[in-house]
């Protein structure tokens, strides 16, 4: 009987680079989220995955790459199409699935705790759609 394999922990910048690339991977084909992203958010993957990059590379790992106000560009993103309850919560089961399929370790508990925390402070701050 052979010992399981290890899964990396989200503790290097490569790693995180992997996990942002496959989130989003599953992100955009979801029925729900991909089209917010991609058709009222008009992301241009190739500007916007750095940037995730380097946010999580900051909240992870202490870099200092991501200057950026997330708040603000989520606000404007929320006048385009409201941000429901259910998105947040879609975003944040796609995230944990993402970190657990491929990924486990002190960081990779941490960003699951930090994407709660973001999802909340997000739902609680963008007004509900009356």
């Amino acid at each position: 009987m052979s010992a399981p394999e290890s899964k990396p922990d989200l503790d290097t910048r490569e790693n995180i680079e992997l996990f942002v690339d496959r989130f989003y991977e599953r992100m955009l084909a979801d029925e729900q989220l991909g089209p917010i992203f991609l058709d009222v958010a008009g992301i241009d993957l190739s500007v916007h995955l750095p940037h995730i990059k380097d946010y999580w590379c900051k909240l992870l790992l202490g870099e200092k790459n991501y200057q950026r106000h997330t708040m603000d560009i989520h606000r404007e993103l929320h006048r385009k199409r409201a941000l429901e309850p259910g998105d947040f919560q879609r975003w944040l089961a796609i995230f944990r699935e993402t970190v657990d399929a491929g990924f486990s370790g002190e960081r990779a508990s941490r960003a699951k705790q930090v994407a709660a925390t973001i999802a909340a402070n997000m739902e609680r701050a963008l007004p509900s759609p009356r």
